[in-house]
């Protein structure tokens, strides 16, 4: 029954509206409460989830989500339509000389729609990828140190 709530919070999340992740919120927080034997209005709860489960919030499964799948697609395990929008900066032309081409970042494409446009993955994924620290974008990490990284890094955040 926990296993099947919590692959739902991670279904079709990422960019949801505020309405829609703060239900899902409420929805990890009451599995939670499941696991750890607690009660609706018991203090640290939110501490406990951190702490004992090593659970995220949801915005930051969703960044998880979002710097794991970047990373297949930089690293050729992603699909090729997704691998298409993340483009290093290395790879182009005019580009190649600059500080960012060394430092393993992506082309962010210009977008039209504020609202939108920049919750679309070709914008998305290389904004959260080059946001991230130069050692967390470090192409000689395994996906597994990758990820557990990536979890560590959006811990600190708390």
């Amino acid at each position: 029954m926990i296993t099947c709530s919590l692959s739902r919070v991670d279904c079709c999340n990422a960019r949801a509206p505020k309405i829609i992740t703060n239900k899902l919120q409420r929805m990890l927080n009451s599995a939670d409460r499941v696991v750890s034997r607690t009660r609706k209005f018991d203090r640290g709860l939110r501490q406990l989830m951190h702490t004992e489960l090593h659970w995220l919030d949801v915005p930051e499964r969703v960044k998880y989500k979002l710097g794991v799948i970047t990373r297949r697609c930089l690293y050729g395990s992603a699909p090729r339509y997704l691998a298409a929008c993340c483009v290093p900066v290395s790879t182009t032309a005019s580009r190649q000389h600059l500080r960012s081409a060394a430092g393993h970042q992506l082309v962010i494409p210009s977008h039209r729609l504020t609202t939108y446009g920049r919750w679309a993955f070709s914008v998305a994924g290389p904004m959260f990828w080059n946001s991230l620290p130069r050692n967390l974008r470090d192409p000689s990490r395994t996906a597994a140190v990758f990820g557990r990284s990536l979890k560590t890094f959006l811990f600190s955040e708390y």
